[in-house]
């Protein structure tokens, strides 16, 4: 972990890629205390295509309306 003032980050701010890129984490501190902890930002899960979800998906055996039907049939 990198620790730097605030004026180290305010003059950093210009070019981020060259000064938060080394380290995993950042923690800026401002007459020692620490004030802010910059973080690597994690990448985006990318979603599953609709295809491979399908294929995880049980198939029904009974189709729908009979069932639909037959619920409605045992109400009366």
């Amino acid at each position: 972990m990198k620790t730097i003032t605030i004026r180290e980050a305010r003059e950093g701010l210009s070019h981020p890629e060259q000064m938060f890129a080394d380290d995993d984490e950042v923690l800026v501190m401002r007459r020692g205390e620490p004030v802010a902890r910059i973080l690597p930002a994690t990448p985006k899960r990318k979603a599953r295509s609709l295809a491979a979800f399908r294929a995880t998906m049980p198939f029904q055996e009974i189709p729908s309306e009979v069932l639909i039907r037959e619920e409605r049939d045992a109400r009366d």
